[in-house]
């Protein structure tokens, strides 16, 4: 297919889902609304909910099952309150049990995932946008869990806000309390209603509760169908002006040298709501210490890995970036933007002198920008970034919006993207209570000196669906498509992606809760000479989910790789030009995660290139609560090939100890036997009040010498200790 050619046919879709959705008939509002009372006296926040004001605030209604009974009264009465004054949202939530003992709660760090507790989850869409929400969640030991929701997809809890929760157990079950200054929302002053929604689950029975939406085809970060809350009286963000100064330090030994740094610097944050809705942050002389090390990964494929940003200035607000992604992937093929191309190269850290950006709505219009200037190193210039985005909302869930980035990390010459992309998605499809949605874009990189395809284009549609699912999806990626300021996984291809699934839920077949039968084909062409490059069916005639929490499967994958030229799986080893077909198999077998101990393995086994390989990715967790987690990981993969055999191998080993949910101890152990660095991170997270913190994190490296096996030398230490605290006014 040829680029005019491409592009006419990506006009056409474009058209095409005009004409689909615009005409479709709106469904009838069924959505619950509440009125908030005023509060009248002081709420102290203790997890009792024995002030007069929580007697008189009404329950905002009944709590339905949504799983496993869809619509069937939920087998534990829930009743939520809330109220609010001139600067704080409370919520109390009292889940009865009629079993108190059989509550389940093993988590207490900042952020845990609470999947294997009982829990509450609740968003808020201040704006009443219908797709982007903040998220506030809690288990049975007062876990304090945050994230945004971003255009109804799952919650980014690397966002940290300031509010608080605590709980308290008794014998009628676990009551929670939630104070959230409106100083953490962003909000229209003119809009007193808002999106909100409340889920419980009770972890024992793998059932959730919900308000809104208790439908099995919705999942919960689906903000468009939550209810609503009318707040009464006047709200305020006082000034709106928060400034959050840190001091840092670091002491670090360079083993091989014997030489001893030590090195310390002050710099800060100031966050500013121009208006209740839009927000403009600042920082200078940027510090990352407290940022958890990457997770290793072993690439055994000709294409680039990713690894998620973790950096906190560039999570704040970070959906007003987001990009459509219509592989449906949980990482897309194409990023126009990914915030870690700033700040980090090739490895390195590349420090930041300052940074400002601008995040949040101006009428119907979501707008994103950001500048960046980096410090000179000794192994680049100090480098200014830009980026722009736009979204225009458009009925319920859907937009149209543009973005555009300058700057080029990694060389002297100028790089641009540009391009824009068009989501339309609805939840009652046809009239019906269905989600369809449709997904866009078009996109140009601009690089100095360069020629040739420099575009990425394409669509989807999807029908994503509890009983019935599918995707169908056509990317392309031009040969010199080359977004300096994001992330490309393979590029000169097209791409073509069907799915399709069938899940139904059988009411009595040996236990099982839902069966899914999955059906994923995926294949590359080059677009010069419409040759395969690559395709992949995935299949799953067995995978389920039981009863009991247990998780079983067996994958049927064959494969067809066309190598165009010599490719080096690893060091030393190359695979020849040439075609490789081969079937692999799959076997998972995961235990449930609300016992105690929890076992995962996966084997991959069957035909690899020229051989065969085995996977093997084995883990173990064990939990004392409340306070201690452990989780020993292990992924080897054993590989014989004409051309010669290889292992890779990966060790991690997690553990936790929370003295409660403002101090808690992290430590992660790894080592991969490709660049043979054994690493161990400990951090500690003192939370003082919320907003004030006091990190302290210890990185300890050894290298694996010649010898192999338990030989090791160091490599490098690492002591860091940073402090920052919130003035708010």
């Amino acid at each position: 297919m040829s680029e005019r050619s491409g592009q006419s046919g990506s006009a056409a879709i474009f058209a095409l889902a005009v004409v689909l959705l615009l005409p479709l008939p709106a469904a009838a509002d069924e959505h619950k609304r509440v009125i908030v009372p005023r509060a009248t006296g002081r709420i102290t926040i203790d997890g009792a909910l024995d002030e007069p004001d929580w007697a008189r605030a009404a329950p905002i209604g009944e709590i339905t099952q949504r799983e496993p009974r869809q619509g069937a009264r939920a087998s534990e009465r829930t009743e939520v309150r809330l109220f609010c004054d001139a600067h704080h949202l409370y919520i109390g939530v009292t889940c009865f049990d009629s079993e108190p003992g059989r509550i389940i709660g093993t988590q207490m760090a900042r952020d845990s995932t609470l999947t294997a507790d009982d829990s509450i989850e609740i968003l808020i869409d201040t704006f009443h946008d219908r797709r982007n929400a903040f998220y506030f969640a809690t288990n049975p030991l007062g876990a304090l869990v945050d994230g945004l929701i971003i255009e109804n997809n799952s919650p980014n809890r690397d966002w940290d806000a300031v509010w608080t929760v605590k709980t308290r157990r008794s014998d009628r079950g676990w009551a929670a309390e939630f104070e959230i200054p409106f100083k953490s929302l962003g909000f229209n002053r003119n809009q007193n209603v808002w999106g909100f929604n409340f889920s419980r689950t009770i972890k024992r029975r793998i059932e959730e509760d919900r308000w809104a939406g208790a439908r099995l085809d919705l999942k919960f970060n689906q903000v468009s169908e939550a209810g609503e809350v009318e707040l009464s009286g006047e709200i305020e963000q006082g000034r709106g002006l928060d400034i959050r100064p840190y001091f840092a330090g670091r002491w670090s030994r360079d083993s091989l040298a014997g030489n001893d740094t030590v090195t310390g610097k002050g710099g800060g944050e100031i966050f500013y709501n121009i208006t209740p809705n839009l927000k403009w942050t600042t920082t200078f002389n940027t510090d990352f210490a407290e940022t958890e090390v990457d997770s290793r990964q072993i690439n055994l494929t000709r294409f680039s890995l990713f690894f998620p940003e973790k950096r906190a200035f560039f999570l704040e607000n970070a959906g007003a970036f987001s990009f459509s992604n219509p592989s449906g992937s949980s990482v897309p093929d194409v990023i126009p933007f990914f915030s870690r191309t700033i700040g980090l190269l090739s490895g390195q850290e590349v420090p930041i002198l300052a940074g400002t950006k601008l995040t949040g709505k101006v009428g119907r219009y979501d707008v994103g920008l950001l500048g960046v200037r980096t410090r000179e190193t000794a192994f680049t210039e100090a480098k200014n970034f830009f980026v722009g985005r736009v979204k225009r909302n458009l009925f319920k869930q859907s937009y149209v919006g543009g973005i555009f980035t300058e700057g080029n990390p990694a060389d002297k010459r100028t790089s641009r993207t540009f391009g824009g992309d068009l989501h339309l998605a609805t939840a009652h499809f046809l009239g019906k209570d269905q989600n369809f949605a449709v997904d866009l874009f078009g996109l140009k990189s601009r690089n100095e000196g360069v020629k040739g395809d420099d575009s990425s284009y394409g669509f989807s549609v999807s029908y994503p669906n509890d009983l019935f699912a599918g995707r169908v999806g056509w990317q392309h990626i031009g040969g010199e498509f080359n977004p300096a300021l994001g992330f490309v996984a393979r590029s000169n291809v097209n791409k073509l992606t069907i799915n399709a699934e069938f899940d139904p839920r059988p009411t009595h077949f040996l236990n099982v809760r839902q069966m899914f039968h999955e059906f994923f084909f995926t294949r590359y062409t080059r677009p010069e000479t419409g040759r395969v490059e690559s395709w992949r069916l995935f299949t799953a005639p067995i995978n389920y989910e039981l009863n009991s929490g247990e998780h079983l499967e067996f994958n049927y994958i064959p494969t067809f790789e066309r190598l165009f030229q010599p490719f080096e799986i690893v060091d030393g080893l190359k695979l020849p030009a040439g075609d490789y077909r081969f079937n692999r198999f799959r076997l998972e077998l995961n235990s449930a995660s609300k016992r105690r101990w929890q076992a995962d393995f996966a084997w991959w086994f069957g035909g690899f290139y020229s051989g065969h390989a085995d996977q093997f990715e084995t883990g173990f967790g064990y939990k004392v609560a409340p306070h201690f987690q452990i989780r020993l990981g292990l992924d080897q993969t054993f590989v014989r090939l004409r051309e010669g055999s290889f292992v890779a191998r990966i060790f991690e080993l997690r553990t936790s100890y929370s003295f409660s949910p403002f101090l808690s101890f992290s430590s992660l152990v790894q080592f991969d036997n490709e660049s043979r660095n054994l690493g161990w991170q400990g951090r500690v997270r003192w939370i003082i009040r919320p907003g004030n913190d006091l990190f302290l994190v210890f990185n300890q490296g050894w290298l694996q010498d010649e010898r192999g096996g338990l030989h090791f030398r160091p490599a490098g230490t690492k002591l860091a200790g940073k402090i920052q605290y919130t003035f708010r006014f």
